[in-house]
């Protein structure tokens, strides 16, 4: 294997990050005394001749943008065992995710960036390039020489030319972001799939969260209060399903986006929301709070399994917790669509992300099904040591939720055994860990309906640190639609 510590010239410092396919590092050219990013291709992809194509292909089209808006690539080698690499600019100021870290942006910031974004896509279709994976994590941001930030859009490792992607016959992209056209195999797209992505990210941008799927997209002022309605008619036009009635280009979406930017003022702030809220079913609090019952909690984070990632599609704001003295004890939370509710403790309920997620990340069919993850810190979730407390709860309409979940091991922690549950609404199985790291306990659970009714099955995930078992209460909890 070769050494990781140098690539050509190129020292290495740090990793960046790692995809399906590979690596990326951070690295300094001693030749120009610059920073600078290097993509090598995974070991156990080297020998796959489409992938390494497929990988080749990403560093020529990036070349052929050749746009101060799209990553630049400087060098292409092959490293002594054969693997590919290539050379990028560094971006270092992070992505569009990062800044959603913290809860959506303000309304004309989240505008104007998108707006960036949308030039950069522009400049790839101008070069006859659709990127057909547009999110917030392939949206780059660098500090220029002036301290302001540049965007560039990366990452084209689904790119493809336009005169191919009329002819695509595999579905791509991410849930969330990608149009209905591009989740069918043998559609065909153009480059108004990536306006449909960019619409996305303005909506994620803006809310806090990612949309739902095409044609069940929660109206933005229900999440957002105040939100300027023609700020959301410009992004709700972008997510249309129907490709014909988006914005026909992305430069025509980022010049709208740039007046709306000039003009809009951040109305959320002070709006008492009770009209939206009302039109959501309490959706929407004045203070942007997620989808909740009787008026508690806030969103925000990143949920994960420790064996089998189980990620929530979309990111929220942190909020405080308001608790009305006549209410019963705990918090109730809802995903988006409303399909699922249920309680949790009170000291639990400060972040909340409800926006679905991928039965695929628990060994399950692909998609977008409903889910919600709450917690006190859902940032530090993936640590088994963090003593995180909090809930996950999926549905999926297919596949085994039973035998994927005893399938689930958490290494460091003490495994204490499976017991059958069964209670009003629901019934199946609960294995349960004790001692993980930080004294934390554990428990996952596959549920189906109680009776004999077929409806969807639910994974659970609980996490837990000290006092009584919450278990039973919160699976008693647990209502879906």
């Amino acid at each position: 294997m070769h050494s990781v510590g140098r690539i050509g010239r190129y020292r290495l410092e740090r990793r960046l990050g790692t995809g399906a396919f590979g690596t990326v590092w951070l690295a300094h050219d001693d030749e120009l005394d610059a920073p600078v990013a290097v993509k090598v291709l995974a070991e156990n992809w080297s020998h796959r001749l489409d992938v390494r194509e497929r990988f080749l292909s990403e560093a020529r089209l990036l070349r052929k943008a050749a746009s101060p808006r799209v990553v630049q690539v400087h060098d292409i080698g092959e490293l002594p065992d054969g693997r590919p690499y290539f050379v990028m600019e560094y971006a270092d100021a992070g992505t569009l995710a990062d800044l959603l870290d913290d809860g959506p942006l303000p309304v004309a910031e989240a505008l104007r960036l998108t707006a960036l974004a949308a030039r950069s896509a522009q400049a790839l279709h101008e070069a006859g390039i659709v990127h057909r994976d547009i999110k917030p994590s392939n949206v780059l941001l660098r500090t220029a020489p002036d301290g302001t930030r540049r965007v560039l859009l990366a990452d084209l490792g689904l790119a493809k030319s336009l005169a191919e992607a009329s002819g695509l016959t595999l579905a791509a992209g991410s849930a969330g972001y990608r149009p209905p056209e591009q989740a069918e195999p043998g559609a065909g797209i153009d480059a108004r799939a990536d306006v449909y992505s960019l619409g996305a990210v303005g909506y994620q941008l803006a809310t806090g969260t990612v949309p739902g799927a095409p044609g069940r997209i929660v109206p933005p002022r229900r999440l957002r209060p105040g939100l300027d309605p023609g700020v959301a008619r410009t992004l709700l036009r972008a997510l249309e399903p129907d490709r014909e009635r988006r914005w026909p280009t992305a430069e025509a979406f980022a010049r709208e986006l740039e007046r709306a930017a000039t003009t809009d003022t951040d109305g959320s702030d002070g709006s008492d929301g009770s009209d939206a809220a009302g039109a959501a079913g309490g959706a929407g609090p004045p203070d942007a709070r997620p989808r909740v019952r009787r008026g508690r909690l806030g969103r925000r984070g990143t949920v994960a399994l420790t064996a089998a990632v189980a990620a929530v599609a979309g990111a929220g704001v942190a909020l405080a917790l308001t608790l009305r003295p006549s209410a019963p004890p705990g918090v109730r939370v809802a995903d988006a669509t409303g399909r699922i509710e249920l309680r949790v403790p009170d000291g639990w309920g400060r972040q909340l992300r409800d926006s679905g997620w991928d039965p695929r990340t628990l060994g399950l069919p692909a998609g977008h099904e409903p889910g919600l993850a709450v917690a006190d810190d859902l940032g530090r979730w993936q640590d088994l040591g963090a003593g995180v407390r909090g809930v996950f709860a999926g549905l999926s309409e297919h596949g085994d939720v039973t035998a994927r979940v005893n399938a689930v091991d958490h290494p460091g922690c003490h495994y204490d055994g499976s017991r059958a549950y069964t209670g009003d609404r629901w019934r199946g199985r609960v294995r349960a860990w004790t001692r993980c790291p930080g004294e934390g306990r554990l428990t996952e659970a596959a549920l189906v309906p109680a009776g004999a009714a077929p409806g969807p099955q639910v994974y659970v995930q609980i996490r837990q640190r000290d006092g009584a078992d919450a278990t039973d209460g919160i699976l008693r909890s647990l209502r879906v639609t």
